[in-house]
């Protein structure tokens, strides 16, 4: 058709697939020709702006029901979470939406907008910027991890390969979800403020203060710290250590994991216990939350992090610059600053571009193993 106007006019059912910034622009343009009776969705990340745009210029004689398929590209929807919000609708019309998306063959969830908006907070938008602090970091460095040995092997394939496909991806996905997610600054914000006091604390060498706030934290999000690897972990040793980009060191290289440590840091000061949004999780979410599993619970691994905090200096410049990084990702993502945001993620994407299609292909592979671990647990409980 020629334009979105008789798209509009001729169709029952319509989605808005366009960046969340500009889904009132493009709704305000082509929404007061919708035909009479028809149904409205959209699929961005944030459905705060999407709902307020319907709400504003579609007529009300119209049905709005939004989704957001929870996975990224490449990555099958069976079984993913797909999230319905009927905000404004009929049981006929959300029969009709879930029938249309059937083939998906997804975990379907039924919440309000402000539902959708806090456990994508809670589950992506801290995991987001975990991993695109990484990413600065390392560019910062003039670093490509998968060359340096002591980025090589177990929870650090993880980061690598997740932080690759992150930046593989167009930056308004990530930045629409930050900037325009009312719930998600704050989660974003107190991340930036773990890692900074947390790397204040290793500074210090308060081994005592750093240990009991590690301790206090797990404790808080897992039940118990240090209890043993066995009970069915997301991720297993012989699983991390098969994605990898580069090629393992005889020998494992001490890490004080800093970024893992503030994400656990972050949901104790929230209040956020993880466990609670798997049902809206996201592949990347699983991930990050069973590489922080896999460290919590292992006891040795954890006082081994601890030590390596306090008295080993080799991972210090590269902690120096994730910790300006995660302040610098907060203030932009405060300052509601989009072109900023963009600058510094395409900037960073360009660096790490070359190694993109290896890194999608191995998390694909990472993803998809998870995934079977989780279906293995839950057959177990």
């Amino acid at each position: 058709m020629k334009n979105g106007h008789l798209v509009s006019r001729s169709s029952d059912y319509i989605i808005y697939s366009v960046e969340a910034e500009s889904i009132d622009r493009v709704v305000a343009l082509f929404g007061p020709s919708t035909k009479l009776g028809a149904i409205v969705g959209g699929q961005t990340s944030c459905k705060a702006p999407e709902i307020a745009a319907f709400t504003s210029h579609l007529p009300p004689d119209t049905s709005i029901i939004s989704i957001h398929s929870l996975h990224g590209p490449g990555v099958s929807p069976v079984n993913q979470p797909l999230v319905f919000i009927p905000h404004r609708s009929t049981p006929p019309a959300l029969d009709l939406v879930q029938r249309i998306f059937s083939s998906f063959n997804s975990k379907t969830v039924i919440l309000s907008a402000e539902q959708h908006d806090r456990i994508t907070a809670d589950t992506q938008a801290v995991t987001h910027a975990a991993f695109l602090s990484m990413g600065a970091a390392w560019a910062a460095n003039a670093q490509f991890p998968w060359e340096i040995p002591r980025y090589l092997g177990g929870i650090e394939n993880v980061k690598i390969n997740i932080t690759l496909r992150i930046y593989s991806n167009k930056w308004h996905v990530y930045a629409g979800l930050a900037i325009l997610n009312p719930s998600a600054k704050r989660q974003i914000r107190q991340y930036a403020e773990s890692v900074t006091e947390l790397f204040k604390l290793m500074l210090a060498g308060d081994k005592e203060v750093l240990k009991n706030r590690i301790w206090e934290a797990g404790k808080a999000v897992f039940g118990t710290v240090g209890e043993g690897k066995e009970g069915g972990l997301l991720l297993e040793d012989e699983l991390l250590d098969r994605f990898s980009l580069g090629t393992k060191p005889e020998r494992r290289v001490r890490n004080n994991h800093l970024s893992l440590l503030a994400m656990v840091d972050c949901w104790w000061k929230l209040g956020i216990v993880p466990y609670d949004h798997m049902i809206c999780s996201t592949p990347l979410f699983r991930l990050w939350l069973g590489i922080t599993e896999y460290l919590f619970r292992d006891k040795d691994l954890l006082d081994e992090v601890v030590e390596t905090a306090i008295h080993d200096n080799t991972f210090r410049a590269d902690d120096l610059e994730f910790t300006f990084a995660a302040r610098d990702w907060s203030d932009r993502v405060s300052f509601g600053n989009m072109d900023g945001y963009r600058e510094k993620f395409e900037s960073i994407q360009s660096y790490f571009a070359p190694r993109f299609p290896e890194a999608t292909k191995v998390g694909n592979e990472m993803i998809k193993t998870i995934e079977e671990n989780l279906k293995a647990r839950q057959r177990a409980a």
